[in-house]
């Protein structure tokens, strides 16, 4: 295989012809679009080389045509004859999120950075939290969508995808001597400043924004706006600071509001004894006191699973950047926490109430969490 290789790559390339197929079939025209080839080239070599296997494959060699694009030869006039017919529906698809690779691609092919940025803009986008990275996959917010319209409505020059690859151009033109760096920032500023004091009279002030709904406090009866924050739309009461009630909302096809409905755990406030309900926070999900804002205890969601160094329950937690990682729901007074997944399951060894599992792309370790047993077995 190496010796044929190395031959192919000294060898002409292969030329194939671009071929469009129109084909009247009563009161009906298909179209067939493929490629037909017009000299073998390096493709010899290979043909040589699996010269045994071809004649197995000849009789299979029309049908995988049509699959990779190739087509058979014909004759302008030429009759067909219909072997089998295939009602099949195609929609188009959107493309797909981006994630680390085909981000730094794109960034590249669009003339955005350098590879000594890249690294950079990937974690600010995320640190300021206009994405949210899910297995492996970009995610826009609704900060992003929110950042995003109200930056291009008010600075459409500078916020385009030409004006950042030019300005990396003319910095190398200022680093090869060609222009001088007072040009550059002399043709960037003054209609920056320009744009910048339209911006300040015109440009939307989110943070204050409010818009009128129908719907009134459940506390005080006072109306209810939509006002904008870190993650996103929600309810707020007009009578504001006096009444903090706030409501989390969805919105229907039709335009509508619906309160969205309050998760119930079933468990309750060690304050006021008030039900507990799930809310949503920047560090994810966790319970909280239904009378809020009148009592403000909260605590982290259990896993049901127990603390191995004091018998807690252990809850999911997120960091600023958005890692789950572990921890014992009785912090600061035990402050244990890991990165690995826990397990209901007592260790064989030590008999503590939970194991942990390790797991990487190949494969899995399941360890007790005690320092002084060295309990470890591999995982499903």
């Amino acid at each position: 295989l190496s010796w044929k290789r190395f031959v192919a790559c000294q060898m002409t390339p292969a030329v194939f012809d671009q071929t469009t197929f129109e084909i009247a079939a009563g009161d009906y025209a298909y179209r067939a679009n493929g490629s037909q080839m017009k000299f073998p080239g390096f493709l010899v070599a290979y043909e040589a080389a699996y010269k045994d296997e071809a004649k197995k494959e000849e009789e299979e060699e029309e049908n995988e045509e049509a699959k990779e694009g190739t087509l058979p030869r014909l004759a302008e006039g030429e009759t067909l004859k219909i072997q089998e017919m295939k009602p099949e529906q195609h929609f188009t698809e959107p493309p797909p999120r981006f994630n680390d690779a085909s981000l730094i691609k794109e960034l590249e092919e669009k003339g955005i950075g350098r590879p000594s940025t890249y690294a950079s803009i990937l974690s600010t986008i995320v640190d300021k939290e206009y994405v949210k990275k899910e297995q492996k996959v970009y995610t826009p917010t609704e900060l992003g969508f929110i950042v995003n319209d109200v930056l291009v409505e008010s600075f459409p020059n500078i916020f385009n995808v030409e004006f950042t690859a030019r300005m990396e151009n003319e910095l190398d033109e200022v680093e090869e001597g060609r222009q001088t760096y007072q040009e550059v920032l002399k043709d960037f500023y003054k209609p920056f400043h320009e744009t910048l004091e339209k911006a300040k009279i015109h440009m939307k002030d989110i943070k204050r924004q409010e818009i009128a709904t129908d719907l009134s406090c459940e506390k005080c009866k006072s109306p209810m706006v939509i006002k904008w924050g870190r993650r996103g739309e929600f309810l707020a009461c007009t009578n504001y600071p006096e009444c903090k009630y706030t409501r989390e909302f969805e919105r229907q096809e039709d335009g509508s509001l619906r309160l969205s409905k309050l998760e119930v755990t079933g468990e309750f406030c060690t304050t006021c004894g008030s039900q507990m309900v799930i809310k949503s926070g920047r560090f994810g999900k966790f319970m909280a006191c239904s009378r809020y804002p009148e009592c403000k205890t909260t605590r982290a969601i259990s896993t049901g699973i127990l603390c191995p160094e004091c018998g807690g329950p252990l809850a999911e937690r997120r960091t600023k950047k958005g890692r789950t990682f572990f921890g014992c729901s009785r912090y600061p007074t035990c402050k244990f926490a890991t990165w690995d997944k826990p397990i209901k399951e007592a260790c064989p060894q030590c008999g503590s109430p939970s194991l942990l599992m390790k797991a990487s792309k190949t494969a899995s370790t399941i360890r007790c969490p005690r320092e002084n047993c060295d309990y470890t077995r591999a995982g499903n």
